[in-house]
């Protein structure tokens, strides 16, 4: 047995001793004991430890701040936002300026696992540390989850209960996804399996539309009989049988956005307006670039100050969602890679007056970053959310020429290590 102060958090969720030991679930300057194949005994607690909100915590591998007072969530996450760009070696930076919002049933969307567990049908998520056979938790709970998402689900267990043909075919599924809208007023289902489900699939939506009058649409996605290690993501599935609408409206600001089933959607409900000013603020212009563009979150508030917005999105179902968006006006969709987008410019030698970008979590990369910085955009607005890639790429861009003038730290998760960042670049 060893007894270890806390010295720090650390991306991903863990605390660091000053041994070096790194532990889950412990805060800053709190005196534990381990022992092996033990949790952490926790002797003398943090001032800003609080009783989880979830009786699953600790256990599910979704949340990891939940002991952590809300507050104290916040300054975890700018204080490791800080220490990742000094490793980085960005040092001249501007004051980080935290938004959030409420940190509870703040997801629009919920992907659960699905399986028969002791004779019964039961939904769920990863839990933490495990994989294989054993890695699904059931749960009966998940408050970070809108209340409408969680009803549904309660609601599909309770319908497979009472039809032996739709227990079958749910039993056989991996996973199922909920997204809804920004006041929980529409409701989309995707079903990911590796066999179609049988006859029955539209009576079984009605019936669950009956239990939940705000789904308008469902549809199963077929994965890959052996997947590969990243098999179960939505790109890698095909369409089987679909029902209702094929998506959702989803309102923020003053645009209304039509977002397809399977797309992405910045999935915090409570914040994506504050994310949305943050990235477009009253900035105006003649020309700007929308990169990662998705549905057009960002694309439809620059189009009423920008007399021409260029978005460029790669990605089923946005792209088609994003030029739907586009249609019929002066601005343009544009179905590409960033990449490809950013090298066909250059050559093209176009310039414009601000680049607002949107990357996965890996990143705008060095060959991009290069190529901006060809570019000579006055301004770039750049929305991350991997503190990490972030600094990587902020290091390369200050590096040719470009100066941070703002950094934002956005809570889009709550209760977890994840973080979203708006960082504004001048030339």
């Amino acid at each position: 047995m060893k007894t270890l102060r806390i010295e720090k958090m650390i991306y991903g969720g863990a605390g660091v001793a000053k041994n070096g030991e790194t532990l889950p679930f412990v805060l800053p300057g709190e005196l534990v004991q381990i022992e092996a194949g033990a949790p952490a005994k926790v002797i003398e607690a943090s001032q800003d430890r609080v009783a989880p909100g979830c009786v699953h915590f600790g256990e599910c591998g979704g949340c990891h701040y939940q002991h952590a007072s809300y507050p104290a969530q916040l300054q975890i996450k700018r204080t490791i936002l800080l220490e990742t760009f000094a490793v980085a070696g960005l040092t001249e930076l501007p004051e980080i300026a935290t938004h959030s919002g409420e940190p509870w049933h703040y997801r629009n969307r919920i992907r659960l696992r699905v399986g028969e567990v002791d004779g019964e049908l039961r939904v769920g998520y990863n839990r933490a540390g495990a994989t294989g056979g054993d890695a699904m938790l059931p749960i009966m709970m998940c408050p970070i989850a809108s209340p409408l998402l969680w009803q549904a689900a309660e609601a599909v267990v309770a319908l497979a209960k009472t039809d032996a043909a739709i227990w079958g075919w749910l039993a056989a599924a991996v996973e199922l996804e909920f997204f809804t809208n920004d006041d929980e007023t529409a409701l989309q289902l995707v079903l990911f399996t590796r066999r179609p489900p049988a006859a029955g699939f539209g009576a079984f939506c009605r019936a669950l539309q009956k239990a939940v009058p705000q789904l308008e649409g469902a549809g199963a996605a077929l994965l890959p009989k052996n997947p590969s290690p990243q098999g179960r993501r939505a790109e890698h599935a095909k369409p089987g049988p679909q029902w209702g609408t094929a998506g959702i409206i989803y309102k923020v600001g003053n645009d209304r956005h039509w977002v397809s089933r399977g797309a992405f959607f910045q999935v915090n409900r409570h914040v994506v307006a504050e994310l949305l000013r943050l990235a477009v603020g009253e900035r105006k212009g003649k020309l700007v670039w929308d990169l990662y563009a998705g549905v057009g979150l960002f694309s439809r508030a620059l189009a009423a100050t920008f007399e021409q917005v260029v978005a460029v999105e790669a990605g089923e179902p946005a792209a088609t969602d994003l030029a739907a968006a586009l249609k019929g006006k002066k601005h343009r969709a544009v179905a590409m890679t960033t990449l490809d987008f950013l090298q066909a410019a250059v050559v093209q030698r176009e310039r414009p007056d601000l680049i607002v970008m949107d990357p996965p979590r890996a990143g705008v990369g060095a060959e991009a970053c290069a190529l901006l910085a060809r570019v000579r955009c006055p301004e770039i607005v750049y929305v991350s959310c991997d503190p990490v890639t972030l600094a990587r790429d902020l290091k390369q861009l200050t590096g040719d020429g470009y100066k941070v003038v703002e950094l934002n730290l956005v809570d889009m998760f709550p209760q977890t290590f994840h973080m979203e960042t708006v960082a504004v670049l001048r030339r």
